[in-house]
């Protein structure tokens, strides 16, 4: 992967190059660069194959510049290239490194062998500038406020977890002579996952020591070994014998007490790699890096939690909603067979009512109506499942089982007429038509789950006992709340009903038996 930064400016921007990248002035330009000196079509950088990246002038006024040098014709770019358009400075990176490396965690025969606790430079506060009588503590403090600019440079808002990780390696990589980085993070367990690596071009497979690792998770401490393959706290850790790490560091990712990860960068160069500076410039980025970790957690969390709310918001009361958030309660995404209650409503001569209004006038009564409908179900604990067009289904039992759900149905049933009553009186003092319902209800079991396509999902319920509530609403006449049998017999002691002659509906040979609620009993 190659890419450009910009380096003109406060803001870090990075781009990242494909086969073919425009660069100059034009909004169409692959990478525009908001200079005045720079020509609207000024150059363009091509993939060439084998890693080779050609930058090529375009016949730009004032040129294209590497090293001092304007660019005749074509440049063969390198790891490095500082490259001036106008006033606009450029600068090439070619990652060699693989964007992620095998990873192997080898289990050290005599790790228990680590007995000294291996302790990082001191990580001392700021000074007051008054305070600071000794150079090196200011150029100290000055490397550690660089670096941390640089991170933040890096990173900026990106609150992708696997991209922040991604780029604190690439800014561990700029600043530090590391073949093999790694991070891994901790989960509540205790337990590590690899999430991020990278290694440069050429080295081997990256092998972690399990001594190393879990001296910095148990202490919480740094690591740092000069040469680790001779360090004689490490003597006895065979995996960093056979891998050849001559240097290492591995170092806490630490919010406050909270122990996010592990970050680890090798070498095989030389011997005395690293040294105290490298761990102190590698623990300011490890800081950084648990923050904007944390960042993109809770950025994540409040994302899924965002969502979810939006989800449920509409289709289950507001305090059924928080306990879903909160993962008190639990919504099977899948489909899962279970015992629902189903009521349907549908506004009787809708039709009629629509063909001499304004389509406007239409919305208008429609979103009046079902605002009194849905604060009724809401009441009642029921989960508003869709409308369809004047016709509204809602669901007793799921996605969250409820307590009594059968009976709650027929309450809100009624409780719904009552309302609508309620409603049209207003509407007759105002001169406009009575809305004018019927309600059918059915329980039985029915398949209920995340239904649609991979763009649009909707929780629902499907089966033949859905079908049979559906049909009791087109028999229930105005005013009406129509039960099955099935409904009949969770309840029949607790409301008073009439039952009606056995119907013959679509789909069903059989006849049902169908009661029409009345009021509920005291």
């Amino acid at each position: 992967m190659a890419k450009l930064i910009l380096l003109t400016g406060d803001e870090r921007k990075e781009y990242e190059l494909g086969p073919s990248s425009a660069l100059g002035r034009h909004p169409d330009s692959t990478i525009q660069i908001l200079d005045r000196v720079v020509s609207k079509e000024h150059a363009r950088i091509e993939f060439r194959g084998d890693g080779q990246f050609i930058l090529r002038d375009l016949g730009s006024l004032n040129g294209t510049h590497i090293g001092g040098q304007r660019i005749v014709s074509e440049h063969l770019l390198q790891d490095g290239d500082e490259i001036l358009m106008g006033t606009t400075r450029l600068l090439f990176k070619q990652q060699v490194d693989q964007p992620q490396g095998k990873v192997t965690i080898a289990a050290d025969l005599t790790a228990s062998h680590i007995r000294q606790r291996i302790a990082a430079v001191e990580d001392r506060d700021f000074q007051a500038e008054g305070a600071i009588t000794d150079v090196a503590v200011l150029r100290r403090d000055y490397e550690r406020l660089r670096m941390a600019h640089e991170m933040v440079r890096s990173i900026g808002a990106e609150l992708d977890l696997d991209r922040v990780l991604g780029k604190i390696l690439d800014s561990s990589f700029d600043l530090l002579r590391a073949d093999r980085g790694v991070i891994l993070l901790v989960d509540e367990g205790g337990l590590t996952e690899t999430r991020a690596s990278r290694q440069r071009a050429g080295t081997s497979e990256i092998v972690l020591s399990t001594s190393v690792l879990n001296e910095v998770l148990h202490t919480k401490a740094a690591v740092l070994s000069s040469d680790a393959s001779t360090d004689s706290r490490f003597s006895a850790a065979k995996s960093i014998i056979m891998h050849n790490i001559r240097s290492t560091m591995c170092v806490p990712l630490l919010y406050g007490e909270e122990l996010l990860g592990i970050m680890h960068l090798d070498t095989q160069i030389a011997s005395g790699a690293f040294g105290e500076k490298d761990l102190q410039v590698l623990n300011g980025i490890a800081r950084q890096a648990a923050v904007a970790i944390k960042n993109a957690r809770l950025a994540q969390e409040n994302l899924e939690a965002s969502r979810t709310r939006e989800q449920f918001k509409r289709l289950l009361s507001p305090n059924l909603v928080e306990q879903v958030v909160n993962g008190q309660l639990k919504v099977e995404q899948g489909g899962e067979t279970r015992e629902v209650t189903v009521l349907f409503t549908d506004i009787r001569g809708f039709t009629s009512m629509s063909e001499n209004r304004q389509p406007r006038e239409v919305v208008v009564m429609l979103n009046e109506y079902f605002d009194v409908m849905v604060d009724v179900l809401t009441a009642y604990e029921a989960t508003l499942d869709k409308y369809v067009g004047d016709e509204i289904m809602a669901l007793f039992g799921a996605p969250i089982a409820i307590k009594d759900g059968p009976y709650k149905a027929v309450a809100c049933g009624l409780e719904m007429q009552r309302a609508l009553a309620e409603l049209n009186r207003t509407r007759l003092a105002e001169g406009q038509v009575e809305i004018r319902m019927g309600a059918g209800i059915n329980t039985g079991e029915m398949v209920c789950g995340m239904l649609g396509s991979k763009q649009t999902m909707q929780y629902t319920v499907v089966g033949d006992s859905v079908n049979t509530g559906a049909r009791l609403c087109s028999l229930a006449k105005a005013g009406e709340v129509l039960v099955s049998e099935a409904t009949f017999q969770h309840c029949r002691d607790r409301f008073v009903a009439d039952v009606l002659p056995p119907v013959t509906v679509k789909g069903k040979q059989q006849e049902l038996r169908v009661w029409s609620v009345k009021s509920l009993k005291e």
